[in-house]
């Protein structure tokens, strides 16, 4: 019998979101080197957006372990066992905190785990900020050429080290290209965002045109898809849910909340409509038609700006009147995208990984990695990496603060009483206290 070719392979995927969680973990196994035997750790910053179990369900990404860890205990964790891969699927700060807890934590050691990290979607707000806490790690990962392009650019506008910038894709783009027949009934798909728009009216705005369109078309089914289920969080904070604002419409049967898997929704979508969300880049891989909204403008605010040349902006009175958009090729072609292939798989969409995985292998086969350097120091930015660590009881040098959590045994169950309360607290907090106290400052 000839030898497995077969290696094994033990990879770390710490996220703070579910989102991340997703990018996270589908990002591990898109650039494991090939004939890899993945053992996938997963481990779940403690915070104000830590998954819970259903929306962990719902991302469908399964782990030989998963669980929950403050940034000291992750760190500790790190530096006791020996993994190959490790994935920071975290805000920029977090990323930054970890690169120099890391660093501390493998002091010495002749071996370490390569380090990746990236974003979950497009990049389009607080580029330089969230590329410079991002540095250091062995490769930052970008979504498209686009993105490539200006990461590199922002590194080397400032001195930093550039090559650890590679591109690839978004990891979970896939899925059944749209039938040339439509499905039937035709649907129509508003995907929802935590906090794209922000106010209270112009949340409600869309609301009643989704509805209005519901009405204009009784034949078609109309989804407003939403990301969370009230007092659940994910990437970003939603202090005004729909399904709080839905209680004082009155919608037609034709239209109906759904949560779930994106994908299974993108099965039966004819057409998807969203302010900024990632999901239109999951709808045009498929080549289901895509409408980005223009009715609040186009603006860096809202993120829509990104698709400006994409031929997917327009209106509800557009959509209303039957208007089907049809994307620019070449548009698309950047963002990484409906490139060539089939939308499951196959074509430049799977190579558009073989560059990450072959620097991985490169790196897994060194002898020794160099010692894990930041652009951010205690000499660069000795007014701002501090805060940043000390956020995640993290010293200047990268060390644990006195009285950080410690990682040898389970929370109590008073603690964990504590901690579900002071969550939930601040979900109240957010969701609804906060909003009272600003329209009380409008006043």
């Amino acid at each position: 019998m000839p030898a497995s070719t077969t290696k094994s392979l033990r990879v770390a995927v710490l996220a703070d979101s579910d989102t991340r969680w997703k990018w996270g973990s589908l990002t591990a196994n898109r650039i494991s080197p090939a004939e890899s035997d993945i053992r996938l750790d997963g481990f779940l910053l403690r915070g104000r957006a830590t998954p819970t179990a259903r929306q962990l369900e719902e991302v469908g990404v399964r782990a030989d372990s998963l669980r929950e860890v403050t940034a000291v205990e992750f760190l500790r964790e790190m530096a006791k066992e020996q993994y190959d891969v490790l994935v920071l699927a975290l805000v920029g700060g977090a990323v930054q905190a970890m690169l120099h807890g890391l660093a501390h934590a493998w002091e010495g050691r002749e071996k370490r785990p390569v380090i990746v990290t990236g974003y979950v979607g497009v990049v389009y707000e607080k580029l330089a900020d969230g590329l410079l806490l991002r540095h250091g790690a062995d490769l930052v990962l970008a979504n498209s050429r686009q993105d490539a392009d200006s990461f590199r650019a922002v590194y080397e506008g400032v001195g930093a080290d550039a090559s650890s910038v590679t591109e690839v894709a978004l990891p979970f783009l896939g899925g059944t290209a749209y039938p040339a027949g439509g499905h039937d009934p035709y649907t129509v798909v508003f995907a929802a965002q935590p906090s794209v728009p922000e106010s209270r009216k112009d949340r409600t705005y869309l609301l009643n045109r989704l509805i209005q369109h519901a009405r204009l078309h009784p034949d078609r089914e109309v989804l407003l898809k939403l990301r969370s289920k009230p007092g659940e969080h994910t990437t970003h904070i939603e202090e005004l849910p729909y399904q709080k604002l839905v209680q004082k419409a009155d919608p037609p049967a034709n239209f109906r909340l759904v949560y779930g898997h994106m994908g299974e929704v993108l099965d039966r979508t004819d057409l998807l409509v969203t302010v900024s969300s990632t999901a239109a880049l999951e709808s045009l891989h498929r080549r289901i038609p895509t409408v980005v909204l223009s009715d609040l403008g186009v603006r860096e605010a809202l993120g829509n700006h990104h698709f400006v040349g994409s031929g997917c902006l327009a209106s509800w009175d557009q959509l209303d009147a039957g208007h089907r958009p049809s994307p620019d090729a070449a548009w698309v072609a950047r963002q990484g995208v409906a490139v060539g292939g089939t939308p499951s798989g196959g074509g430049s969409y799977e190579r558009a990984f073989d560059v990450a995985r072959f620097r991985i292998t490169e790196l897994l086969e060194a002898d020794r990695l160099p010692a894990l350097a930041p652009y951010y120091t205690p000499v660069t930015a000795p007014g701002y990496l501090p805060g940043i660590l000390a956020r995640h009881h993290l010293g200047p040098d990268g060390s644990p603060l006195p009285g950080a959590p410690a990682a040898d045994k389970e929370p109590s169950p008073v603690r964990q009483i504590v901690r579900r309360a002071a969550r939930g607290a601040y979900r109240h907090g957010v969701q609804r206290v906060a909003p009272v106290i600003r329209r009380m400052g409008e006043l």
